[in-house]
């Protein structure tokens, strides 16, 4: 077994066998469309909706709950061991996205199902696809948010500082509010958060409009400037840990 094969059979493993980690994690996006997406009504307004939810299921596990996971998991024993490991970070990095965007694609296949049976919102098959595809893209941004700020938060810390960032992102991003409705003072700020850009991506999915293609470049530049502090969060506890 390669060492990327050995990362991945662990942290998939690992969160399999913590259900009280997973199973709420996936179920919450779907229970929020629940309570609050379904009313939406019917056509073009409904998809957007059911779009919206999807990629705050892919926010909320990506970023949310992999952070929090990763701060707590800093200081255990076996993250000290594998710190001692020649392979290097990159390849539990890329276990991590792997896993992470498995689970968040679990939760956005719950939240399509919600907004079948609970609300009657079915999605063509290409366009259902194209939505896929694009959380499999916010994905990316997302999750190296999350390990960024593992990295950086302290175990004690990071629930509360995940909250601060999640819960406004969501907002900002015009995930529970369109931005067209969004205050004046707040649509100038949407504009330059990730999770706008995760939204115009799943909105032109659902919509009749190709994708923007300045949100495609601001993705690229989120997921490249999150994995640099990912990088800078690693060594920097590397140095507080071995000097």
């Amino acid at each position: 077994m390669t060492v990327l094969a050995a990362n991945l059979s662990f942290a998939f493993k690992r969160l399999i066998r913590l259900p009280g980690f997973w199973i709420p994690t996936i179920l919450f996006p779907a229970m929020l469309y629940g309570f609050f997406g379904m009313r939406a009504g019917e056509g073009t307004i409904a998809s957007y909706v059911l779009a919206s939810f999807a990629v705050y299921g892919v926010l909320g596990v990506a970023f949310f709950q992999f952070g929090v996971s990763i701060a707590e998991d800093r200081r255990s024993a076996f993250a000290l061991w594998q710190r001692t490991l020649p392979a290097g970070p990159l390849k539990p990095w890329i276990a991590q996205l792997v896993t992470a965007t498995a689970f968040a694609m679990a939760a956005v296949l719950l939240v399509l199902a919600t907004a079948q049976v609970l609300a009657g919102v079915r999605l063509d098959p290409d366009v259902l696809w194209r939505l896929l595809g694009a959380c499999l893209i916010a994905g990316v941004p997302a999750t190296f948010m999350g390990t960024a700020l593992g990295y950086w938060a302290g175990p004690r810390s990071v629930v509360g500082v995940a909250n601060l960032v999640y819960l406004p992102l969501a907002y900002l991003g015009g995930l529970w509010v369109p931005p067209a409705s969004l205050p004046a003072a707040v649509e100038a700020v949407s504009s330059f958060t990730p999770t706008r850009h995760m939204g115009e991506l799943a909105w032109a999915a659902v919509g009749d409009h190709p994708v923007p293609q300045e949100s495609v470049i601001a993705l690229a530049a989120f997921s490249a400037g999150f994995f640099a502090l990912t990088w800078l969060g690693y060594r920097r506890d590397g140095r507080t840990r071995f000097g």
